[in-house]
This record gives structure tokens, sequence and C-alpha cells, in this order.
């Protein structure tokens, strides 16, 4: 859908184009157009920055990554070595300010310091130490940024979940409100990828909360089916959804 067709949408499509836009599926001019209708929509806005407070709860699910043990006690070693030179540093800087030799002498005396090559090295070890943190943590949010997102809207066109895909093969479901499940009933997740094969179970959950999916051998592409279907406790009892539709929405890749 081209922002550029605004006026022909309705207000549901409008609602999975600002979804698509807060999620960074909108790009090149189609990007640009819907930038340039906010500035003049203020529902549109107001329909923005709904979908970005239900995406904040994504955010929450991820978990941090904690450095090593290890690597924290080599930084308090090098440290404390840092430490231990500096005492006798300072004593020979304070010498050499009370014999105020000539400039060459200074030039001479801190080229061969021993402390300043040593505290090169130590921001050198520290400069790599703490990159080795930075690209550990770009490779572990690499790892949790899916690939592909399907966004789940009800009839009424709210944001009832989100369908998250990922490089190594996971997939999860993660609601953004409160689904009502009657005593008795689950919600099961299909997906549905070639009409001619039909829509298969890939998990039943007894209450709105977020759960990895089983696609195991399924395919997984873009433009590809999800819904969620209000089913018996146990499960639909054809292989098929057989229950009213909660929400439901096709698979698009991230920028």
């Amino acid at each position: 859908m081209s922002p550029s067709t605004d006026i022909n949408l309705t207000q549901g499509e409008r609602a999975a184009q600002a979804g698509e836009y807060v999620l960074g599926l909108l790009e090149g001019a189609d990007r640009v157009a819907f930038e340039q209708q906010l500035e003049s929509d203020a529902e549109l806005t107001a329909t923005v920055e709904s979908w970005r407070r239900h995406f904040a709860g994504i955010d929450a699910t991820a978990t941090p990554l904690a450095p090593s043990p290890a690597l924290w006690s080599r930084i308090e070693a090098e440290l404390a070595t840092l430490t231990e030179n500096a005492a006798p540093a300072q004593a020979a800087k304070t010498a050499v300010r009370k014999a105020a030799p000539s400039a060459g002498s200074r030039l001479s005396a801190w080229w061969n310091s021993l402390f300043v090559w040593r505290g090169a090295a130590l921001a050198g070890a520290l400069a790599a130490i703490l990159l080795a943190i930075g690209l550990n943590g770009a490779l572990d949010r690499a790892r949790r940024q899916p690939v592909m997102v399907a966004v789940l809207l009800t009839e009424a066109s709210v944001a009832a979940a989100v369908v998250n895909t990922f490089a190594d093969g996971r997939v999860e479901m993660v609601p953004l409100q409160a689904i009502h499940v009657p005593e008795g009933k689950a919600l099961e997740i299909w997906t549905l990828w070639d009409r001619a094969v039909g829509p298969r179970s890939v998990g039943l959950i007894e209450r709105a909360r977020s759960t990895s999916l089983r696609l195991d051998q399924l395919p997984l592409g873009k433009d590809q089916l999800f819904e969620i279907t209000l089913e018996p406790a146990t499960g639909s009892p054809t292989g098929r959804p057989t229950g009213p539709i909660v929400a439901k929405g096709t698979t698009a890749q991230t920028l």
C-alpha cells in the first residue's frame, strides 16, 4: 500500500499502514509520502503513537545479555595495575619538577617512561575490551532482531499480537493486549502459506501470552498468513480452524 493513495484507504488499511511505518517496513517514496501525510493528519499521528505504545511491550521481552565474570575480572586486574603504577609515577613527576630540567630532558624522560607506555598499552587493552563488549552486544541485538514480522489485527483493526520470525528459525508470538478466553476454550495459532494445502496449527495456548510457534518443517516466507482462533481447550477437533477468528495478519520483511 502506498501512502500517496491515503484518501482511498479504509480505516483498517490506514491503521495497518501506520503499524508498518512504526515497524520500519515502509521505505523509499512510500515512507516519504507517509511522513508528509503525518504532518497534516492528526488522526493518523495518533494511530502511529498508539502503535508505538503497543510495540513498546516487545522490547521488554528481550533478555539482557550480561558480560561473563571472566571479562570483568580482566578489566579489574588491568585497572589495579594502573593504580599501582600511578603512585611511583606521581613521585617521579614531582622530582622532575623540582629538578627543573630542560625541555629536551623532559621530553627524553617522557619518551623513556615505562609508565607512559604501560598506560598506553592499558588504554589499548581497555579499548579492545570495550570494543569486544560492543561487538558482542551488537551481535546479540542482531540475533534478537526479527527478519520478518506479522501484525495480527482484530476485526476492528486493533493490533492484538505480533508474530516475529528470526534468522535462526525461531518463530514467536507476542500478544499486545489481553484477549478474553472463555472457560473450556483456548487460543490456537495457525499459519497458511498455500490455500491448496490449507492452514496448519502451530500453537495452542490457554491465555494470551508470549509463546514459541512450532513451524519445524513448514514453509515460512513473505505474505504468509498467521491467525488466532478460539477453539476447544484441547484444540480444534478437525485439524482446521473451527472457532471465530480473534486476529490475523501476514508477514512482511523488516528493513
